[in-house]
């Protein structure tokens, strides 16, 4: 399976636990029998390739996982793409990844297409977002929208073209849309959330699956009004101006309180990683899954988004053991 260009070496890298990471990163995989924890490098008995797509909100911290666990298993390349959820989705339905990331669960449509093509899948959350509304920070003016106003402003056939459509006594100015493209998650999680449908929006807005380029217009932009993961904000702080939402009880900032009891609404929602049970039986994909699990807790805060309570985690891990151990008994019988 080659390398398409999405999987360029981009995204976000947090920084200051590597060390950290390192040494219990290497007691887990020698406590799973795959190497012995002797130091960096140990991991060279394992060998293969793991191949990732999907979500770009969940791109970041699958990117880190993958930076990290590749100085343990030099010898296990693990290539994470980000062409947005659905099309992470067509490539794990049919067979391309070993994982897809997605910012909404897996639809019906998408649950057969897996089952046509015989593709069994573990259903992992791993994170929790605030999609973030997002202006140039030249603009005095706008500080929170609420859900109504926002519903104006995306739906399809929406006649706002000006602040003023929104508000009365905003200025005159056009609003220029910066948004995800049709195949990300974050614009099928938004619209549903926010029009009522999912998919229904208008269309004359800048698209791009690549938050980074929805970011550069954003800042390039000073009329600019857009949406995507809350990582992207944290990542460039200072450089976008981020709005609150009122969904009814007033205007409410997405943050890891917010997000996690729910007040930041109806914009708070969950990540996940879905993972082919097939791939469980090669020991790298194995290996790197419960890297992942063991220490998705350190890599999530530095990406900018928020986790989840840790028994999660751990039944994260028991899935992962037990689905393994039946995916080696599968092969053992064929």
């Amino acid at each position: 399976m080659g390398m398409t260009p999405e999987y360029a070496g981009r995204g976000f890298r947090p920084h200051g636990l590597q060390s950290l990471r390192l040494t219990a990163g290497l007691a887990v995989l020698g406590l799973l029998g795959l190497l012995p924890a002797c130091g960096p490098g140990s991991g060279e008995g394992l060998r293969g390739q793991v191949t990732i797509d999907g979500s770009s909100s969940t791109y970041p911290i699958a990117e880190a996982a993958a930076e990290e666990f590749q100085l343990l298993t030099p010898r296990v390349v693990v290539a994470v793409g980000r062409s947005g959820t659905r099309g992470g989705f067509e490539r794990f339905c049919r067979g391309a990844t070993d994982v897809a990331t997605a910012s909404r669960p897996i639809t019906g449509a998408e649950d057969a297409r897996c089952a046509a093509n015989g593709i069994e899948y573990l259903e992992l959350p791993v994170a929790l977002d605030g999609l973030s509304l997002i202006v140039n920070p030249q603009n005095t003016f706008m500080d929170c929208l609420t859900v109504e106003e926002l519903r104006r402003i995306w739906r399809p056939g929406s006649t706002v073209r000006t602040w003023r459509d929104v508000r009365a006594e905003l200025p005159p100015v056009p609003i220029q849309l910066y948004g995800p493209g049709t195949d990300s998650g974050t614009f099928e999680f938004f619209t549903e959330a926010i029009v009522g449908e999912m998919g229904a929006s208008r269309a004359d807005f800048h698209a791009s699956e690549d938050d980074n380029v929805l970011v550069r217009g954003l800042m390039g932009d000073r009329n600019s009004l857009g949406y995507f993961g809350f990582a992207y904000v944290a990542e460039y702080a200072g450089r976008l101006k981020l709005l609150g939402v009122d969904g009814g009880e007033g205007c409410v900032l997405p943050g890891a309180e917010t997000v996690r009891e729910g007040r930041y609404a109806p914009l708070s929602r969950r990540l996940f990683i879905y993972v082919n049970r097939a791939s469980l039986q090669r020991p790298g994909t194995r290996a790197f899954m419960d890297y992942f699990m063991t220490h998705a807790p350190e890599f999530i805060p530095p990406s900018g988004l928020f986790t989840l309570p840790e028994p999660v985690y751990r039944d994260n891990l028991r899935l992962l053991e037990r689905a393994a151990a039946a995916a080696e008994g599968e092969a053992g019988h064929d």
